[in-house]
């Protein structure tokens, strides 16, 4: 039976990942409304993806004007409205799809009052301040008013959502998920994926690629590798995002310069899984966590994960199950899980397996795209879906 592709707008205001871009555009005819960023990326990776791109104007008060009218003229070429967050443009596009009479879903990947909270703790790069704080509550309230669905990445976040108020149906897809079959346990040995990656052998590599935020805690990474590195241990951090110089330039004001490989995001296609096998151990240093991609990432690749005992990570990692959990902003506690972690290595791949489990069991991609598309399909066009959701049971 031939079905029409879906025809999805993808509302982005502040940047959004590639592979959620990609997972869309090869599902359905999907057109991404971003707001123009000027010193960062609307999508995180240079993508070969077919679809249509419309820039918005930087502002956010202009691109949610911008959003309004633009899904007022395309409502007769949208099927299903997708809006990222639940920020300014979020509510022009929820009003915007009432006006139209066109199915709108939030998707909501972080908990932005608590991650603005964090200001507090890390000012370094973001000030906080309690106008803007305000207004971020506001707009949470008032998109909850006019919701007509959200899906969101975590039971974590689902909690936060129904705190603004919202009453309408919230569902829990973790888009866009891992690709299990790409992010896999290796097949060579560590000693040589590390050769083919220029890594030195012998150092204990702890795998740490978040971007540089106050909610992403790195600080308390570094802490923790200072007190390792203070026993005598030969214990290193590989660091790959765009925050990068940012991140060596704490590590050389702590004198741990030294102890650190860094160097620009990898994309998240065959390379990164590499890099992913090459650590002894991934870190998810978080203050808050929607959910932590990364860890489920490494667990897909049988590396052990440690992670802060917060948010939506609480949905994946379990002490004592699927890794090593820590109480966030504790750099001792933190170096007394690396510790764990790095000394039982048998333990760390128990562990990994049964991540790898939950992976592909939960998150696995195929499976996630497919929820997530017959949630925000209003025709339920499941017999393409069904497949997907078939291989997904055989494999």
């Amino acid at each position: 039976m031939s079905i029409e592709p879906l025809r999805v707008v993808f509302v982005v205001e502040s940047g959004t990942d590639v592979r959620l871009v990609e997972g869309l555009a090869d599902r359905c005819e999907l057109t991404v409304v971003a707001r123009h960023i000027p010193s960062g990326r609307e999508i995180s990776q240079p993508t070969s993806a077919g679809f249509h791109r419309v820039d918005g104007p930087a502002s956010f008060i202009a691109f949610a004007w911008f959003v309004f009218r633009w899904l007022v003229r395309a409502r007769s070429h949208t099927d299903a409205i997708v809006l990222q967050g639940y920020g300014l443009a979020a509510l022009a596009g929820n009003l915007a799809a009432r006006c139209i009479n066109r199915p709108a879903t939030m998707l909501v990947c972080s908990p932005v009052e608590a991650y603005y909270a964090c200001r507090k703790v890390d000012p370094t790069l973001r000030r906080f301040r309690p106008l803007e704080a305000t207004a971020i509550s506001i707009l949470a309230r008032l998109n909850a008013r006019f919701a007509q669905r959200y899906v969101v990445l975590s039971h974590y976040l689902m909690m936060v959502v129904r705190t603004h108020g919202a009453t309408c149906p919230i569902e829990v897809v973790p888009v866009y998920g891992v690709d299990t079959a790409l992010f896999s346990p290796a097949r060579q040995t560590r000693a040589e994926i590390r050769g083919h990656l220029g890594l030195p052998v012998d150092p204990a590599l702890i795998f740490f690629s978040s971007r540089i935020a106050p909610e992403k805690d790195p600080d308390t990474l570094l802490g923790a590798l200072a007190l390792l590195r203070r026993e005598g241990r030969d214990v290193r951090v590989l660091h790959l995002s765009g925050g990068h110089e940012e991140f060596v330039r704490r590590a050389r004001a702590a004198g741990l310069e030294s102890a650190v490989i860094a160097q620009d995001a990898v994309p998240p296609f065959t390379a990164l899984a590499e890099w992913y096998r090459a650590a002894d151990v991934c870190v998810q240093a978080s203050r808050e966590e929607g959910l932590g991609f990364s860890p489920l990432e490494a667990l897909a690749c049988g590396v052990p994960v440690v992670a802060a005992d917060v948010g939506g990570l609480r949905d994946t990692i379990r002490d004592g199950d699927t890794g090593w959990t820590y109480r966030p902003g504790d750099a001792s506690s933190l170096a007394h899980a690396l510790r764990a972690a790095l000394d039982n290595p048998d333990e760390g791949r128990r562990r990994a397996v049964r991540g790898r489990e939950l992976v592909l069991r939960a998150y696995d991609r195929e499976g996630v795209f497919a929820a997530f598309l017959t949630t925000i399909d209003p025709h339920h066009r499941t017999p393409v879906l069904s497949q997907v959701e078939d291989r997904v049971a055989a494999g």
